[in-house]
C-alpha cells in the first residue's frame, strides 16, 4: 500500500516506518492549523488531523494519514510553548498530575475519509527544577505539544506512568492506524 503521511514532525516519520507493508511518502501539510469552534480536545484534535489531510490530498491525491496530537490538563489543551516561561509553565503544571494525551487521526482517498482518535493518559512526578531547567534549556520543549516528549531520556525520572499506548503520547497510534488503514485495503 501507498499511504502520504501529511506531517513535518520527525516523530511520525520514525513511528509510520514501523508499520509493515507500506510505503510511505512525507508531504508536510501547508494548512493554516486553525479550528475555530469545537466543543471537546477530541474533537479539535480531529478536525486538526483532517484538515492536515485534506490540505495535502487535495494537492496529492492518493492515500493520506493525518494527525494531530494535544495535551489536555482538566479540560485544558496544552499547545507547543513558545518561550522559556511558557515552557516553564506548562511543564509546572503537569507535575504532580496526570493529564491525557490525544492523537485525532484523519485517513483520506477517493472513496472515503475515516476519522478517530486514540486517548492515552501519562502521570508526572513532582517537580524538579534542575531537570526541568536543563529540559527547557535543551530547546526540546518548543516543537511539543505540552512542552514535552515522553520519549526524551532527559525526562525519564520526571515521567511516572503512562497509561495506554505509549506511541500515541509520541504521536502516532499505530495499532489504531493499522485497523483503519484496513478500511483502505491493507
Amino acid at each position: 500500500m501507498n499511504l502520504i503521511l501529511a506531517s513535518a514532525s520527525p516523530r511520525r516519520k520514525e513511528l509510520i516506518r514501523q508499520i509493515e507493508n507500506i510505503h510511505v511518502k512525507i508531504i508536510p501539510s501547508g494548512a493554516e492549523e486553525i479550528v475555530e469552534e469545537y466543543s471537546s480536545p477530541v474533537e479539535y484534535a480531529v478536525a486538526l488531523a483532517k484538515l492536515k489531510a485534506q490540505n495535502v490530498f487535495d494537492e496529492h491525491g492518493g492515500i493520506v494519514l493525518g494527525a494531530d496530537t494535544v495535551v489536555v490538563l482538566d479540560g485544558e489543551i496544552l499547545g507547543k510553548p513558545k518561550t522559556i516561561a511558557e515552557a516553564d509553565e506548562m511543564l509546572k503544571k503537569l507535575c504532580g498530575k496526570t493529564h491525557e494525551v490525544i492523537t485525532g487521526i484523519c485517513i483520506v482517498s477517493d472513496d472515503k475519509t475515516v476519522t478517530d482518535f486514540e486517548r492515552s493518559y501519562v502521570t508526572f512526578g513532582e517537580y524538579n527544577a534542575p531537570i526541568i531547567e536543563a529540559y527547557i534549556m535543551s530547546g526540546a520543549p518548543f516543537d511539543k505539544a505540552g512542552g514535552y516528549g515522553v520519549q526524551d531520556i532527559a525526562l525519564e525520572h520526571m515521567i511516572t506512568n503512562v497509561d495506554g499506548d505509549i506511541n500515541n503520547v509520541i504521536g502516532l497510534p499505530l495499532k489504531k492506524i493499522e485497523e483503519l488503514l484496513k478500511q483502505f485495503g491493507r
